[in-house]
């Protein structure tokens, strides 16, 4: 794995690499709970433009980054206001796939070059304000799809599948064009639960890369552990999830989604110990509570200081926030960890490491 040199098209190192090795950066929050804080109406998620759309739109959050782009891009600067090193682009269902449930699939490029545009302009707005220069990077967030590759849906026929590798890696690659075009600096595979789309999703970047070398970006992966198995929705644990990923060129490989931080912390704990790249973790504002304003409990005031534990316990490279965090919660993180030392990435063993639910080394 050459995550720690991965480099641009003229093999020189990437700045958020160099970044990254310098201090823990910091992740933007949660995009949905942010937009859901507007109480957008069905007629603001149409606009004009597909006001005559034949299926309802509420809930269809990428589709703002073309109707509501000014609430999307304030979104951004005030997660890179409040401290963000990176945003991530409002594309989390903006395949073609995925915007099937509202009848949009032929908008997927689209979507994905209307997101990167909001995300790139909030980012030269702060940069234009802020009179430190500091780099700030947007990731092309790609989501892991409604649809599953591993797992029937049919108890009947544990063979029966939706769609076929094939089918996700072409909606895939037209997610990954679509950001490139939108001038993402990053790739970001996210909230993975099932391994399988994630390869499908590694190899159509491959694919864009091998095509177009010169517009290779470092690619940053995380995925989800659903409960406190310890494992995927697949089934795989922490290290077996890895093992399956490892073959690719990796900046950063990481936790996010699904757990507050105290569930999340022994499965970081075992993330740091196997993966000889930097490390990212970005938990929930702890497990949903339907009382909280936010819907999840815990506040700027309490995240923050369990966020500091983990990077004095040397876990972190990359952190930030999931399900439920706001501008004021990445500010809390962003201060607590100002004075912490990252990661060290550690030297692992090179030898034959298989995974299918569990790891094997051999």
């Amino acid at each position: 794995m050459s995550s720690l040199n991965q480099s641009g098209p003229v093999g020189t190192p990437h700045p958020l690499g160099q970044l990254l090795s310098e201090r823990i950066v910091i992740l933007d929050g949660a995009m949905g709970t942010n937009i859901q804080a507007h109480r957008l109406s069905e007629a603001q998620y149409r606009g004009e433009r597909f006001a005559g759309h034949g299926s309802d739109l509420k809930g269809n959050n990428d589709l703002l980054s073309i109707t509501q782009p000014a609430i999307i891009e304030g979104i951004h600067e005030a997660f890179l206001e409040a401290g963000a090193d990176i945003i991530e682009t409002n594309t989390f269902n903006s395949t073609s796939l995925s915007q099937a449930d509202y009848n949009l699939s032929e908008l997927a490029y689209e979507l994905n070059l209307a997101a990167a545009g909001c995300a790139r302009r909030a980012v030269e707005r702060v940069q234009g304000r802020d009179t430190n220069s500091r780099p700030l990077f947007v990731a092309g967030a790609i989501g892991p799809l409604s649809k599953t590759l591993s797992l029937s849906r049919d108890v009947n026929d544990p063979g029966a599948r939706d769609v076929t590798f094939d089918e996700v890696r072409a909606s895939y690659a037209e997610q990954v064009r679509g950001l490139l075009d939108g001038g993402v600096d990053v790739l970001l595979v996210e909230t993975i639960f099932d391994t399988l789309n994630a390869k499908a999703a590694l190899f159509a970047i491959e694919e864009f890369f091998d095509a177009n070398p010169s517009r290779r970006v470092p690619i940053l992966l995380s995925g989800t552990i659903t409960d406190l198995s310890g494992r995927t929705l697949t089934g795989q644990t922490v290290e077996a999830f890895f093992n399956s990923v490892s073959h690719a060129p990796l900046l950063t490989v990481g936790l996010n989604c699904a757990l507050g931080p105290k569930e999340m912390r022994p499965y970081l704990e075992e993330l740091s110990r196997v993966a000889p790249t930097f490390v990212s973790c970005y938990p929930n504002a702890g497990l949903p509570d339907p009382l909280s304003p936010t819907g999840f409990p815990e506040t700027p005031e309490s995240l923050a200081p369990q966020i500091r534990e983990w990077a004095q316990a040397g876990l972190l490279n990359l952190v930030g926030g999931c399900c439920g965090t706001t501008p004021a919660h990445i500010r809390a993180i962003a201060e607590a960890v100002r004075d912490c030392a990252p990661r060290t990435v550690p030297q692992i063993e090179s030898r034959l490491r298989l995974s299918g639910l569990e790891a094997l080394a051999a």
